[in-house]
């Protein structure tokens, strides 16, 4: 395997060069020469050492400065360096280097992107040669170990793809922020990852232009009946990097054509709410005093007559269904947000009242009674409080007789607050 992928690329190599070269007037003897030439320039004891002294010309990169700027890579301080983030993986939910595996970029002069290719090629135990070089495994030391040049050598020309100088230079074409460390700032150069941002790119084609996806799409148009679905991604936006030299950009750039795509990245749309779960007591969170006051009014005035009859206590009774009418109002507005509102760990209600309104507590709602007897002696206390907060105790206040009264048509919708 890892001799078939060498010799690959060399015949690839080998016959871009004859194509380049070879003319159609030349003779057979001339043809068999240039391929004796061909043989020799992409022989290992020709190309590698002259690989190896080229690689410096190429840097690898995970964070390309090239993408923040075109004109970022060299500067009157040097060339900027190379920044490979090697990140550890780790389940902490974050879309970052380390938690993606894509593959790594580079950039630098587009004629050594040949040393790149090789440097990439997958070996037999599914490595990439230039893991192997950096490792410095038996593979690389028999790869690179001919007779003109030491492997020490080649080796090191190599790493020069990679080795990043003790001096780091940054550019002032690249974004800086100054980011607050404790009681000081730290300045950071903001750089894109090319491999995630392609890796992105790679998957958004899947999704978009995928074999099964056109056959699913062609269906739907002649509204055929399919057990598969599939899905679409909207609001795509195409960038691009380099223009019409997408390789003075990167490697990974130059291969898609210099187009990367775009996320919608707006804020989501909320809904609006006009109920709110409860989340101390559902009687002062739900219910506003706006809503009862004119209720409370017209008992006001009810108690306030000097006479007593059939009239008076109906009234009585009618505007103490009124209230209760409006608690299982607001009781069934409350129950039909619970699931998607209620949140245990910051939750202050009441046990009971949890129970009658909480979707999961549905079925002890129907089996159990304790939590029922004592919402009907809160509903009761809290209607006589409200009404006497409403007429700010100068009016006439409810007596026991009246506190009964109300007791009884609260129990009366017992089953109603089930």
């Amino acid at each position: 395997m890892t001799e078939h992928a060498i010799s690959k690329f060399f015949d690839e190599r080998k016959e871009l060069w004859m194509k380049k070269n070879q003319k159609s007037s030349m003779s057979d003897d001339e043809v068999l020469k240039l391929q004796g030439k061909c043989e020799e320039l992409f022989s290992l004891e020709k190309w590698l050492p002259d690989a190896s002294s080229r690689a410096g010309q190429i840097s690898i990169a995970t964070h390309p400065c090239t993408f923040s700027h075109p004109s970022a890579r060299k500067n009157k301080n040097g060339y900027v360096t190379p920044i490979i983030a090697d990140t550890q993986r780790r389940n902490d939910g974050f879309l970052r280097s380390g938690n993606v595996e894509v593959e790594r970029d580079a950039l630098g002069n587009a004629a050594a992107l040949d040393v790149y290719k090789f440097l990439n090629l997958v070996m037999g135990d599914g490595q990439k040669l230039i893991n192997h070089i950096e490792s410095e495994s038996e593979l690389a030391k028999s790869l690179l170990r001919i007779n003109d040049n030491s492997y020490e050598h080649l080796r090191d020309g190599f790493w020069e793809m990679i080795n990043s100088p003790e001096v780091l230079v940054t550019s002032e074409k690249i974004k800086q922020v100054y980011f607050p460390v404790n009681h000081d700032y730290h300045q950071l150069s903001i750089l894109s990852n090319s491999g995630i941002m392609y890796h992105l790119k790679k998957r958004i084609d899947t999704i978009r232009f995928g074999d099964e996806l056109k056959e699913m799409r062609e269906k739907r148009k002649k509204n055929e009946y399919s057990d598969k679905g599939y899905s679409e991604i909207y609001d795509l936006t195409l960038i691009g990097y380099g223009g019409t030299k997408p390789q003075n950009i990167s490697v990974l750039n130059s291969q898609n054509g210099g187009k990367a795509y775009l996320l919608r990245s707006m804020p989501p749309v909320l809904k609006k709410r006009e109920n709110h779960f409860p989340k101390n007591d559902f009687f002062q969170d739900s219910i506003r005093a706006w809503e009862i006051s004119e209720t409370f009014d017209a008992l006001y005035r009810i108690y306030s007559t000097d006479y007593n009859n059939i009239n008076i206590r109906n009234g009585r009774t009618y505007r103490y269904e009124q209230l209760m009418d409006k608690i299982i109002e607001k009781m069934w507005s409350v129950r039909l947000i619970s699931q998607e509102q209620y949140y245990e760990p910051t939750s202050n209600l009441k046990s009971y009242q949890k129970i009658w309104l909480c979707h999961e507590y549905e079925e002890v709602r129907e089996k159990e009674d304790n939590w029922l007897d004592k919402l009907e002696n809160e509903i009761t206390r809290w209607l006589v409080k409200s009404y006497e907060k409403r007429v700010n105790k100068k009016g006439f206040l409810i007596g026991e007789e009246e506190k009964k009264d109300m007791a009884e048509i609260v129990h009366k919708y017992r089953e109603m607050l089930r």
